[in-house]
């Protein structure tokens, strides 16, 4: 007489999934040689990704100095070692992760180094004071956490029980570019400290911080806010007392616009607790709602705040000489608007454009001197990786086992996409300007930062949702030979 007790086995993905006939040894296999396979892949993938990126540093050298080497080849060669890093404690720590995000992540950061790099040749900035290293130092402190971050989280959930102090740390980084010490002001906007020579923008980790709140108070308000109210227009309205939590968080983005002049940082976080919360309660009733009320609040911020009302000036009226030549009005998206134009269909060719003509073309307009010099068809390729990239963070999201993980994975994934909309949106003025910086390209530290995090949080995620047990086998009785009971259960 026998007795079996059941373990459970996770599935192995498709096409090689375990069947109801499949032995123990055969799941097993499959269950061993699947990761493998995602591993192999990520590596092929960024192999592809740094020869681009080295191909795209090469390009620009011969553009502009008739030669390759230097300097900056050595420092790529840096950070594409750094990526192999993550890549090998990502087949020890998190076999399961989604193979496609490290590669879609490299490739993006090594395009914007050497867009970045050719403008500091054409504006004659040498030395490690150029931009172009800079984002080298940066990048490498950003993969460095990134990989501390996948060490240090190994299991998302944990994340679940300091929404709290999410939620804390999230209000003193909005709060510290307030202060007066440390508290400054670049372009109008009061977004930066800065500490002697070192300067950050906190409000890029704060998108972060209030993912994680966000996921974790919906997780438990979700059943609240998803009664409705009385119908209107064919649609539920939500009941009048749960409307503080959307009331609270447009205050805090409003705060933004009115205190630190930052009309697209104040969308951003508006437009993530938007999505967050449509996705917990499936009613887009909240949606309209929110969009209401921001657009509300930016319309009486245009008439009460002269750089809001300046800035949509500028973008409804961007060429009228007015605006073009008054203090921060539509130069810098003309300029923007006139090199896309230059670059036509298929570019001028890397190092070949005037792309240091528009103001901060490395940083806030990194997006308008590629599609310069890469013309329309590298701007759809960038955009198809940042689609690309998008997409694999919502499907880490929907096909999550418990609901924080589903809330925060979306959100991540919506941040980026939010912020590369907001961003070229500006530049090719189909909204108006912001000053939010495009995701892993443009110059700057604290943007890197964050976004290196996110891949991160998104690949934890992703290993986690993968490795979930959903075949339960039959282990053989005493005596019975190893393969001889099949694989039974069902997802």
């Amino acid at each position: 007489m026998s007795a079996a007790s059941a373990h459970p086995v996770p599935a192995a993905a498709a096409p090689e999934e375990a069947s109801p006939h499949t032995t123990l040894t055969e799941t097993i296999r499959i269950r061993l040689r699947t990761p493998a396979r995602r591993r192999n892949l990520e590596l092929v993938l960024l192999v592809g990704a740094f020869l681009l990126a080295g191909g795209a540093l090469a390009l620009v050298d011969l553009g502009t100095l008739g030669r390759v080497g230097g300097t900056m080849m050595l420092l790529e060669a840096v950070l594409a070692l750094l990526i192999l890093a993550v890549h090998v404690t990502l087949r020890v720590v998190a076999p399961d992760a989604d193979p496609f995000l490290l590669p879609i992540a490299t490739l993006l950061n090594g395009l914007g180094i050497a867009e970045i790099t050719r403008i500091d040749i054409a504006k004659g900035w040498t030395g490690w004071d150029a931009n172009g290293v800079k984002q080298v130092v940066w990048s490498a402190m950003a993969i460095v956490i990134a990989l501390v971050v996948v060490l240090v989280i190994r299991n998302h959930r944990v994340l679940q029980r300091y929404r709290y102090i999410a939620m804390f740390v999230a209000l003193a980084l909005l709060l510290l570019p307030m202060l007066p010490l440390i508290g400054k002001t670049v372009n109008g906007a009061r977004v930066w400290i800065g500490i002697g020579p070192f300067s950050f923008q906190p409000g890029e980790l704060t998108k972060i911080a209030l993912a994680i709140f966000f996921a974790g108070y919906l997780v438990t308000a979700r059943d609240s806010l998803a009664i409705g109210g009385r119908r209107l227009l064919g649609m539920r309205l939500p009941r009048v007392r749960d409307l503080g939590p959307i009331v609270v968080v447009w205050l805090a983005a409003m705060a933004v616009i009115v205190f630190q002049h930052d009309l697209g940082t104040g969308l951003l976080y508006f437009g993530l607790f938007l999505v967050m919360i449509y996705v917990a309660t499936g009613r887009f009733s909240w949606v309209v709602l929110g969009l209401i009320l921001f657009v509300g609040g930016a319309f009486a911020a245009s008439r009460a705040l002269a750089y809001v009302g300046g800035r949509i000036d500028s973008w409804l009226d961007a060429f009228s000489k007015t605006n073009y030549d008054k203090p921060g009005g539509s130069y810098q998206l003309v300029q923007g608007i006139f090199g896309l134009s230059d670059g036509g269909l298929i570019g001028t060719g890397l190092g070949r454009g005037r792309p240091q003509i528009t103001p901060l073309s490395q940083s806030d307009y990194i997006m308008a001197s590629l599609g310069e010099e890469l013309g329309l068809i590298g701007v759809f390729a960038i955009l198809a990786l940042y689609l690309l990239f998008v997409s694999r963070g919502f499907r880490i999201g929907f096909t999550g086992q418990d609901d924080f993980g589903r809330l925060l994975g979306v959100g991540l994934s919506f941040v980026v996409a939010l912020q590369t909309f907001i961003v070229i949106g500006g530049i090719t003025r189909v909204i108006p300007l912001t000053g939010l910086t495009t995701p892993f390209m443009a110059a700057g530290g604290s943007s890197l930062v964050a976004n290196w995090i996110i891949v991160a949080l998104l690949l934890r995620l992703s290993d986690s949702v993968r490795s979930q047990p959903r075949w339960v086998v039959d282990t053989p009785a005493a005596g019975t030979a190893l393969g001889g009971p099949t694989a039974r259960g069902a997802r």
